[in-house]
Parts: C-alpha cells; structure tokens; sequence
C-alpha cells in the first residue's frame, strides 16, 4: 500500500471519478486503474463500485476505510512538515471550510496574509451550509471549520459575535420602531433561514420568554431577502450577511439583543498540523475575538 494509492483512492472517492482523480494527480486513465486494482488486491475487499449509470460509489467497507485513509494522509503531512521545519521552511496544505458568508469575510484576508508570509503554503477551500461543514469536519475532508454553535464533539476556539437583526418591508408597521422587541414578534411569520441561524433565533426566543412562528423554511440569505421583500414575512440575520441590502427592505435591532458566534473547529488543536495551527493563529491576529466566551489560545487547550 502506497502513499499514491491512499491518495488516489481519496481523491476517487471525493470527486466521484477515475478520470477527474487521475487528472487532478497526474496520472493516466490506466494507471490510476491497476493502482486500485492492485490497492483492492492488496486488501482483499472491494473499495469502489463502477457503474457506468450512476458513476463510481463507495462501498460500505470503503467508507470506513476511506476515513482511516484521510487521518493515514493527515499524518503524512505532519510528517513532511517536520522535516520542512527543521529545514527552516513553511509548507502543508490548509483544508479549510466555511459557509458562504464567512469565507467571504474571513478567508480572503486570512489567506492573503499567510501566501504572503509563508508561500509553501496550500489551500483547500470547501464551501457549503453548516451540516455539510460537520460533516466534512466528522469525515477529515477538512482540517478546520467555520461553525455556528452546538460544538459538536470539536475543539472550538470563539473567533466572531455578529449582531442579528429582523429584516422587513419598510412599509411593514413595526419598521417605524428602532428596536423591536422580540415579544412583539410572536404573532409575526418568521422566515427561517438554515444557513446557521435556527440555533441562535430559537435561544432569542427563549430569552425573550416569546413565541417563535416558524412560517416558512429557506436554504440561503438571498432566498429569505427576496420572501421579505414580497411581505410574506420576516427573516432575522447576521450583519455579516446584510452589508448591502435591497432597497424596499430595512434592517432593526431587537430587544433582548440578537447574535449568533462563529467559532473556529477542528478535531483537535494538540493533534493539529504546524499549518492548520498557523492557520488558527493568523485568523486571530487579524480578527481579534471581543467579549466573547472561551479561550482564544491558537496553540493550547481551546473551548467546547
């Protein structure tokens, strides 16, 4: 079993094709077939399914397996990081995930400044919703994630409180108040939007000892803005996610004030390559965390 097999494997499963996996390694259509072939011998269980309908799965002892292959290849860049450190050097590859609005706010200062400093240095950008997040986190396609509380089973560090507010037409009669107290909203429809906010607006509510009408049920922030502006309700969001917002609607704050936490997860900080814990370090630097719970130690324990 070969570094290049575990690699190739990986890449199969993640991209769902020998011919994309061979490209993105350098390897012909041949080779990258007698190198499963010879990796399934080797283990005496098939890997992979090939079906020319529905493409390449993975079997069952596959998935297992193909988890054990990522912390196999994890360990395989700490190890060429060692010998880069003592050479006096910098590299590794970063796997980094984050949901839209946060890779849009954090990454691109975050990755500027480590390019600049440390040029061996790799990314790997994964954007998707908050449960693919975890679920790229559980599975080791990434290193590190941007996340919303609950933690999970992950070590967290507190990297960002943004403020939520409750979005509506601007001929909506509560517009007129500068803050709306959360009570008043029981009897509004909510739009609820998945992208991260279900946790937070239901703990506002239950701060607010009000009643939460979830009336419709949306995947992304544009969806919400554009069911606003037709009335059929309100969403409450991040201001992160209302830097520029459409002209019938109007943004207020609320009473109990609203937020959300973004927190930096990996498995493990201890366990962490030299790069992932730059990463950590360098995202800190640049967005020092204020008035939020936890440490913010890039090197030690972290908060759950």
């Amino acid at each position: 079993m070969t570094n290049t097999q575990i690699k190739l494997f990986v890449k199969i499963a993640e991209t769902g094709s020998f011919t994309k996996a061979g490209l993105e390694l350098n390897m012909t259509q041949p080779a990258v077939s007698r190198a499963i072939s010879s990796l399934e011998s080797e283990l005496d269980v098939p890997l992979l399914l090939r079906d020319r309908r529905s493409g390449v799965q993975v079997t069952e002892a596959g998935k297992r397996i193909l988890l054990l292959f990522r912390e196999i290849l994890g360990t395989f860049a700490k190890i060429d990081q060692a010998v880069a450190d003592e050479k006096g050097l910098q590299v590794g590859t970063i796997r980094v995930g984050a949901f839209p609005v946060a890779a849009a706010h954090f990454l691109p200062r975050i990755i500027g400044d480590i390019a600049k400093k440390h040029p061996g240095i790799e990314f790997e950008l994964h954007e998707g919703n908050i449960d693919e997040l975890r679920s790229w986190l559980e599975s080791r396609v990434i290193d590190v994630a941007f996340l919303i509380p609950p933690d999970g089973d992950w070590e967290t560090v507190p990297l960002y409180r943004e403020n939520m507010f409750a979005v509506l037409r601007e001929d909506h009669p509560l517009s007129s108040l500068p803050v709306i107290p959360v009570k008043r909203l029981s009897m509004e429809p909510i739009i609820m939007c998945k992208a991260g906010y279900e946790s937070p607006i239901v703990d506002l509510f239950e701060r607010a000892e009000a009643h939460l009408q979830s009336k419709y049920i949306v995947q992304s922030v544009n969806m919400a803005l554009h069911m606003a502006e037709e009335g059929l309700g309100f969403p409450i969001l991040s201001e992160l996610a209302l830097k520029t917002l459409p002209s019938r609607l109007v943004k207020r704050e609320l009473d109990p004030e609203a937020y959300r936490d973004i927190r930096l997860a990996v498995p493990s900080i201890a366990e962490s390559s030299h790069a992932v814990k730059l990463f950590i370090r360098t995202t800190l630097d640049l967005f020092p965390p204020h008035g939020l719970p936890g440490s913010n130690d890039p090197n030690g324990k972290g908060g759950t």
